[in-house]
């Protein structure tokens, strides 16, 4: 009995000792997993739990200076069929997809299902409305995959200036949408707070709130859609009327450089960029150059005035042809009229003599003049936030003070080349007193609030006085009331401007082509806005400035009148006296 007692009692201590060490070693454990590596394995287990993710961050909206909305980021699908899975026939999926797809036969979805059992990639960038109706088939193996695409609601408006965005890596190619890609671009966040199951699905308790959100900032433009559209008919118009080969518009706020309306013909949808040639991307106002003509008188007139070599009241004696270094030069009328004469300087831009100007530059030294040009930046660009703008050509220096034939042709707008945009700049000197201001599309972030960010500051530089800008301005006033602008006249408003019908340059000869052009400074009073249409190869017979490009003008300062709500100046002419009433 005593040896069965000593039995047991030796079984229980030897239970009780494997219970200690086991004790101990679980303690061991427990002490090398919670304090030695506790740090590491916790470190692990979240990883494993959480997990990065970027959310997806639309790029930024683009509106014009009203708040319409140029360009955005909108949903579309694509569409995957899988034909193994069809809950229904295939000849009734066929059939239902086809009214719906519209370009695509029933027998060419028969076709594409039998190429594979599974993941047919059938359609991209379907639109909301078209993915609901897919949805509502109820068709088992129809799957819609969410994505993103550039939209663009005024299509063909102002294309040349906001440009577009491709569509496999959503960069901007052209326009705005390249060269301000980095504020159009929302940087994404790295959220590192969510939690998944052992299944690795999300837990949606735990996405925070920021997952979705971004800031609602907008890229916005100077343009204004409603001038924008209205320069663009006014423009296509003519066009059509003239048959001309292409045309551009530029409305510009002469004190700050904005533009109001920037129109290139032809153009282009950017919703389907890739239908169209590269040439319909230009925006030839800015890349391309062209001999400014007549348009240019005023600038000169600007020049000599600036050097004391003429005054308003200077007289000069116009014989209407005359002999330049072995070159016969004669004013565009000189069939019709012969010579004008002794005339005053605004009588000379008035009938756009060109025998005029040549004896205006004539009284400075070809080397001064050059200079002059040089110093308002004829070879350089204006600066402007858009792509591809080409600086000015002028002839070398040697050849341009050693033959008088380059001098004299460019005294009235010949044998040198600038940009659209840089008339304009130049129009607007003569405008706002005398600076060059740099012409521009971008104001900069605005959020909800209005509150505009990022913009970028315009440098201005004086190149005439105001006292040589009003007289200018005066000459210019009087081409429309009693000179070649006369179709530019807006009852009740006063305005000034010049007309121009230059030669188009080719290998160094002038060819049968011209270019028509108006520019028109508004209103004569205190003036706010240049106004330059510019149409390249009229074919029509009775194509020049004032006939084709100076009438586009008028339509868009009418225009403009309504927008800002411009008062006129002379509301008398509005109402005739009794003695002119019938």
């Amino acid at each position: 009995m005593m040896q069965k007692m000593s039995w047991e009692i030796r079984r229980l201590i030897l239970i009780w000792l494997v219970l200690f060490l086991g004790s101990v070693g679980l303690g061991v454990r427990v002490y090398h997993l919670q304090i030695v590596k506790g740090e590491e394995l916790q470190q692990k287990a979240e990883r494993q739990q959480q997990s990065s993710l970027k959310s997806y961050i639309p790029r930024r909206s683009v509106i014009d200076s009203e708040g319409n909305v140029l360009a955005a980021d909108r949903v579309v699908y694509t569409l995957y069929v899988h034909p193994a899975l069809f809950s229904k026939p295939s000849e009734e999926v066929a059939e239902k997809l086809a009214k719906i797809l519209e370009d695509i036969s029933e027998s060419e979805l028969l076709q594409r299902f039998q190429q594979q059992p599974t993941g047919i990639r059938l359609r991209d960038y379907l639109t909301e409305e078209l993915a609901d109706k897919i949805r509502a088939l109820g068709i088992s193996g129809l799957d819609l995959n969410t994505d993103y695409e550039r939209y663009y609601p005024y299509e063909k408006l102002a294309a040349n200036v906001i440009g577009y965005v491709q569509q496999d890596d959503h960069q901007g190619k052209t326009g705005i949408e390249f060269t301000q890609q980095e504020k159009l671009t929302r940087l994404p966040r790295k959220l590192s707070a969510i939690k998944r199951t052992g299944q690795g699905e999300v837990l949606p308790i735990s996405l925070p709130p920021e997952a979705v959100s971004f800031d609602e900032r907008k890229l916005q433009l100077t343009i204004n859609v409603s001038l924008q559209r209205l320069a663009h008919q006014a423009l296509k118009k003519q066009m059509k009327a003239f048959n001309a080969k292409r045309g551009t518009i530029i409305v510009m706020d002469v004190n700050t450089g904005e533009l109001l309306s920037l129109v290139t013909e032809p153009t282009f949808n950017p919703n389907q960029y890739f239908k169209y040639d590269l040439e319909d991307m230009r925006n030839w106002a800015v890349t391309d150059l062209y001999e400014p003509g007549s348009t240019f008188k005023p600038i000169n007139v600007a020049i000599a005035l600036e050097a004391g070599l003429i005054t308003p009241q200077t007289k000069i004696y116009d014989p209407g042809k005359m002999k330049v270094g072995g070159w016969t030069i004669r004013n565009h009328d000189y069939f019709s009229n012969g010579g004008h004469g002794k005339i005053g300087i605004d009588e000379i831009l008035q009938v756009s003599s060109n025998v005029g100007m040549i004896k205006i530059i004539e009284r400075m030294s070809p080397q001064d003049y050059y200079n002059k040009l040089q110093q308002l930046g004829l070879e350089q660009r204006v600066g402007i936030d858009l792509m591809g703008e080409t600086p000015g050509y002028i002839k070398p220096e040697f050849q341009f003070v050693n033959y008088p034939i380059e001098p004299a042709t460019a005294s009235f707008g010949q044998g040198f080349s600038l940009t659209p945009i840089k008339l304009a700049q130049l129009h607007s000197a003569i405008a706002n007193g005398g600076y060059l201001v740099t012409p521009y599309v971008v104001k900069g972030l605005v959020n909800q609030n209005g509150e505009i960010f990022d913009q970028k500051a315009h440098p201005k530089k004086q190149v005439f006085s105001p006292q040589t800008t009003q007289q200018v301005l005066k000459m210019m006033e009087s081409v429309v009331s009693e000179g070649s602008g006369e179709n530019s006249k807006i009852p009740g408003y006063r305005l000034g401007g010049k007309t121009g019908t230059a030669q188009k340059a080719s290998n160094g000869y002038y060819r049968n082509g011209k270019i028509t052009s108006f520019v028109s400074i508004f209103p004569f009073k205190n003036p706010r806005y240049v106004v330059l249409a510019v149409v390249d190869e009229p074919r029509k017979p009775l194509a020049f400035g004032s006939t084709v490009a100076a009438p586009i003008v008028k339509e868009i300062l009418e225009g403009l009148i309504t927008i800002k709500g411009i008062p006129p100046t002379h509301p008398e002419e509005f109402n005739p006296k009794e003695e002119d009433k019938p």
